[in-house]
């Protein structure tokens, strides 16, 4: 047994500790330079990521929610167009699309990785159809070969919502260097963030690169000409330098997310009590299926480099996972819902005419997924922990 009595879903406070003294040196930086939106530091950062990412371009923003609509913005996307993405997400995904006028469709999700599902796309692409977003979710990429086989053949853009996958790959390419336009968060949560809100676009387009420029900082080129009307969505130089500190660590830093993932893995299957989900292409194929006992089933990596921004499991069994998690709360571990409600049952959609059984992988996804503890200063004490509660969960 353990001597832990309590392990939060995050601490930031233990991310940052032992960057304490770079951080401070960097904030001292911006204070000396007064600059502090954009210049220099944002520079700096967009030529880090640009080479982090596998991207020709990178445009530091104001947050993940403003890369989106910055992208849609750089691609036209309006009032009469519709952009294909996925149910099961965080909101700003949708949002960003119906902020700007358009229509966003609502794709089912594949079992195991919860990511869009490629072959519901096809069929919702209409004469109205611009876009395709497909989102990383929780760290690992989108099925993006038949994604971008069909956005060629259609001739529609891709944008990647990589808000939760910064360094994640699809046989071997960076998310967000892959479509027309990616989008990452640096969200403090985000495995690469900031001390506050802050984003990031990434593009081979050099047309389109310049066309974000100028939209991030009010269509304005030169300054005070505005042949578009853009938005405010720069970003801070303060955020830049500190998320600057940070990238020089992302690598470990993802490294030890995966190590603390195989420890679940382990500790859960050698329990008893879990199992490892089959991959999409195996359930796809018919080799394998999502086991259906009571119990828990464990994330798969399904594509090349999972980052693990969240280590989410499916509980099996109606009702079970709220109880699970009702049991680990009282237990003193932390624990979170990406996310209760999909997307096309939300009530500000209810205009879209979205109903209870449209989507059901998503639909059940939200109803039997769990996030647990991930983050990179986790130690092996705190999740045995985390395991010994989930056994004696089931052992009740």
């Amino acid at each position: 047994m353990t001597t832990i009595t309590e392990v939060p879903l995050l601490d930031l406070t233990r991310i940052d500790a032992e960057l304490a003294a770079e951080l401070q040196e960097a904030f001292t930086r911006v204070l000396r330079s007064g600059r502090y939106i954009m210049g220099p530091e944002v520079d700096r950062l967009e030529s880090e990521c640009s080479e982090y990412c596998g991207s020709k371009h990178a445009l530091g923003v104001s947050s993940g929610t403003d890369a989106l609509i910055l992208a849609l913005m750089a691609l036209g996307v309006g009032p009469g167009d519709e952009v294909i993405c996925p149910s099961f997400t965080f909101f700003a995904t949708a949002g960003s699309v119906w902020r700007l006028g358009a229509t966003p469709v609502f794709a089912d999700s594949l079992p195991a990785s919860f990511n869009i599902d490629p072959s519901d796309i096809e069929w919702r692409i209409t004469e109205n159809t611009k876009a395709i977003i497909p989102v990383h979710l929780f760290g690992q990429c989108a099925d993006m070969g038949p994604i971008l086989a069909l956005a060629e053949e259609h001739g529609l853009a891709v944008v990647e919502d990589a808000a939760q996958a910064i360094g994640s790959e699809y046989r071997g390419r960076r998310a967000g260097s892959m479509g027309t336009i990616g989008c990452f968060s640096f969200f403090p949560s985000k495995n690469l963030g900031a001390f506050g809100d802050g984003g990031l676009v990434t593009t081979n387009d050099a047309v389109l690169a310049e066309t974000m420029a100028v939209l991030r900082v009010h269509g304005g080129k030169p300054k005070y000409h505005h042949a578009v009307v853009g938005g405010n969505f720069r970003l801070d130089a303060l955020h830049a330098a500190l998320v600057r500190v940070k990238l020089r660590r992302l690598d470990d830093a993802t490294a030890k997310r995966q190590r603390n993932a195989a420890l679940y893995v382990r500790l859960l299957t050698e329990s008893g009590v879990a199992s490892v989900c089959p991959t999409d292409a195996e359930i796809a194929a018919g080799t394998a299926e999502i086991p259906g006992s009571t119990r828990l089933t464990l994330p798969c990596e399904c594509q090349s480099r999972h980052i693990y921004n969240q280590l989410v499991v499916r509980v099996h069994g109606l009702g079970r996972r709220d109880q699970l998690r009702d049991y680990l709360t009282e237990h003193r571990v932390g624990t979170e819902i990406y996310y209760p409600v999909p997307l096309h049952l939300q009530k500000c959609f209810a205009s879209l005419g979205g109903a209870e059984g449209d989507l059901p992988v998503a639909e059940k996804a939200a109803k039997e997924t769990l996030a647990l503890p991930i983050f990179p200063e986790l130690t092996d004490e705190e999740i045995s922990f985390v395991c010994e509660q989930i056994v004696e969960f089931y052992a009740a």
